[in-house]
């Protein structure tokens, strides 16, 4: 029996949005679908039960920072990351294929694999596809990536191109070592840089080799959004119906609605997690910088149309002066907020698609969350 399985439930009539259930071994899962990314087992300043209250049914956790600390080898010895972190729901791994490329200087790429030092303390290590696959069956995932290579933006054809052989030849490693297929789903990432012919090939070749789930990688590196919105958009042409398609490393607003209408069903980011702890919140009007001064005396809440625990209980000016007195609760109130804005929005979204109305919400949402913008 196969570890996930994706039922189709609706298409939008005007995009390609798509409305789905994903069954995993640690839940169901309504799509679209936002992911919280608890790199670290933990989603900064978040417990697991104010994740579940929140209604995120899955989150992320990252494989090349659970290797170097605390070791797979533990986690696995605890009972795999679910137990470890007390998480019943579903988790997706990363491959650590991003963390490894980004780490440029410490990096030496061959065909094998990827030797790398340790941002912790510089000691040498050895990815190969195989080796990823091992870590992330000890962790235990629900749903687990392929090795890939992500290429820098920009990058010339010719990289890209060699690039994009290297992943496929590991996603064909990776699925050959990948033994626990019962319990844990493998995808594919297809790679291409902003090349449509390599995004096309790539995307074919992968489909080939029959991956339960799709993940479009090597995106949102510094590309102009109407790029990526572009090769999102033919992308997902070339990927299967019954599969799921997982948008790697997205997660603004106008992203995740902009990914939807384009046939995706996954998202994660730090984003929400990360300008929170800033003091940088989402509202139904656009994003509010909540450490500023003209909030000192405002104390309406976070966002009037929100009711989350944060927005329900405090003021911008007591969240101002938690952020203004370096007070942890400030990282878990705007945090919170965040989560529950992007996991809403996702419910929105799915009603959208289910009353055949996205386009018409698209443009409600923009005129608001833009409202300063002529055009949205």
């Amino acid at each position: 029996m196969a570890a996930i399985k994706y039922h189709l439930i609706k298409k939008d009539s005007k995009t390609k949005a798509r409305l789905g259930i994903l069954e995993t071994p640690h839940g169901i899962i309504e799509t679209p679908v936002f992911m919280p990314v608890g790199t670290q087992a933990t989603v900064k300043s978040m417990t697991p039960e104010e994740l579940k209250e929140i209604g995120a049914t899955i989150i992320l956790s990252n494989t090349y920072h659970l290797y170097l600390r605390p070791g797979h080898k533990i986690i696995e010895k605890a009972g795999g990351l679910h137990k470890f972190m007390n998480w019943d729901r579903a988790i997706l791994t990363d491959s650590g294929g991003f963390q490894v490329f980004s780490l440029n200087s410490l990096r030496k790429i061959t065909e094998d694999g990827v030797e790398f030092r340790s941002h912790i303390d510089g000691s040498r290590h050895f990815f190969t596809p195989e080796k990823v696959i091992e870590i992330q069956n000890a962790l235990g995932s629900d749903i687990m990536m392929s090795f890939d290579e992500c290429a820098p933006y920009p990058a010339d054809y010719d990289y890209v191109k060699k690039s994009m052989e290297l992943t496929i030849k590991w996603a064909e490693r990776g699925k050959r070592a990948h033994k626990n297929t019962e319990k844990q789903a493998l995808f594919g990432i297809v790679q291409g840089g902003t090349y449509e012919d390599l995004r096309k090939e790539c995307a074919q070749r992968l489909v080939d080799m029959d991956f339960p789930g799709y993940s479009i990688g090597g995106l949102s590196v510094g590309e102009p959004k109407n790029v990526m919105y572009d090769i999102v958009n033919l992308t997902t042409e070339y990927l299967p119906e019954d599969k799921p398609r997982y948008l790697m490393g997205v997660g603004s607003p106008d992203d995740l609605i902009e990914g939807v209408i384009r046939g995706v069903d996954m998202f994660d980011c730090v984003l929400p997690t990360r300008i929170a702890r800033n003091g940088t919140v989402f509202t139904s009007k656009g994003k509010l910088i909540v450490r500023d001064a003209p909030y000192a005396e405002d104390f309406s809440p976070l966002d009037e149309e929100c009711d989350c625990y944060t927005c329900r209980n405090y003021s911008r000016a007591y969240i101002r002066h938690l952020f203004k007195a370096n007070e942890i609760l400030a990282a878990r109130l705007a945090t919170l907020h965040n989560l529950y804005f992007l996991i809403k929005l996702m419910g929105k979204i799915r009603e959208a698609i289910r009353q055949d109305r996205l386009l018409e919400f698209k443009k409600e949402f923009f005129k608001k969350y833009y409202r300063n913008k002529e055009e949205y």
